[in-house]
């Protein structure tokens, strides 16, 4: 999901470079936050490189943690959000909850879909295909992420962006940590702003391009989703990146919205018939057609 956190440090691979802060253990930087990232208070050489790295890629400060320096006094001193690493798992904190990262329902989507139940609605509307490059233009939590990826297969790629610093961090790493599927390939995670990456791409450059954006609703959810929603991002989908898009897209632009938002019809767009008691409407446009480069 396309989703915007304070701009500090925002940053897409190849795009530029910020040089984040790493403090000392217990020294903690000069004025509040928007983001810090930091381990758990076990916490060993390899653990705070990883960490440091992690901060170094979205140019956001890294403190140093030890059993003296719990995370309440981080999120009242120092930072609206912390990003935590810890030995297995990577967590998403602040001041009214957590969210460590699980592949979720992805889990269970893929699982029916080694069952052999092609019910899934990704598979249906975009009708992803062994060998295929798809990209993800609003990473999210990386469930649909992660059921592209199991579509098309070892032989295919499905790169995902995320534009906020926060949710990029989690889902990257929380990615990095799960044992890859046998079927899948795997998802190349890059923290940038869709409409703008959209641009630097040729013609056809990808099969079939996503869209699941983060759209304002008051609709109560997960204290999980809660968490992702303080931190998304959300810049509304406009016609012009929709655009750009089907240009980008070889065969097809698919789009995921709530039947409660007036954003599709903002954009002009007519979703795919559904259920009378769906919640999540689809929708699917013709791509470019034009070949993308080999590879």
């Amino acid at each position: 999901m396309d989703r915007r956190m304070p701009p500090e440090g925002r940053l897409a691979r190849g795009v530029g470079c910020t040089v984040p802060m790493s403090l000392p253990s217990g020294t903690l930087p000069s004025s509040r936050k928007p983001l810090v990232v930091t381990t758990s208070d076990r916490v060993d050489a390899q653990l705070a490189q990883r960490a440091r790295s992690a901060a170094e890629e979205v140019g956001v400060p890294y403190v140093e943690r030890h059993h003296k320096l719990p995370l309440k006094k981080l999120l009242t001193d120092t930072a609206d959000a912390l990003v935590v690493f810890e030995s297995t798992a990577v967590s998403l904190v602040d001041a009214e909850g957590a969210l460590r990262f699980s592949p979720g329902l992805a889990h269970l989507r893929v699982k029916q879909l080694d069952a052999g139940v092609p019910e899934d609605q990704l598979l249906r509307v975009a009708g992803l295909r062994e060998g295929e490059r798809v990209l993800d233009c609003t990473l999210g939590l990386g469930a649909d992420a992660q059921v592209a990826a199991r579509l098309v297969g070892p032989g295919g790629g499905v790169t995902a962006l995320e534009k906020s610093p926060a949710l990029y961090l989690l889902v990257r790493h929380g990615l990095a940590g799960l044992e890859r599927h046998a079927g899948s390939c795997a998802v190349d995670v890059v923290h940038a702003d869709a409409a703008e990456y959209l641009r630097t791409l040729p013609d056809g450059a990808f099969d079939v391009v996503l869209f699941d954006p983060m759209f304002e609703r008051e609709r109560k959810s997960s204290a999980a989703f809660e968490t992702l929603r303080r931190h998304a991002d959300y810049s509304p989908l406009t016609r012009e990146t929709v655009e750009e898009a089907r240009r980008v897209a070889r065969r097809a632009v698919v789009l995921k919205g709530s039947r409660y938002s007036q954003d599709f019809k903002k954009l002009g767009i007519t979703p795919e018939p559904a259920r009378p008691n769906a919640t999540v409407l689809w929708a699917r446009l013709p791509g470019s057609g034009k070949p993308g480069r080999p590879g």
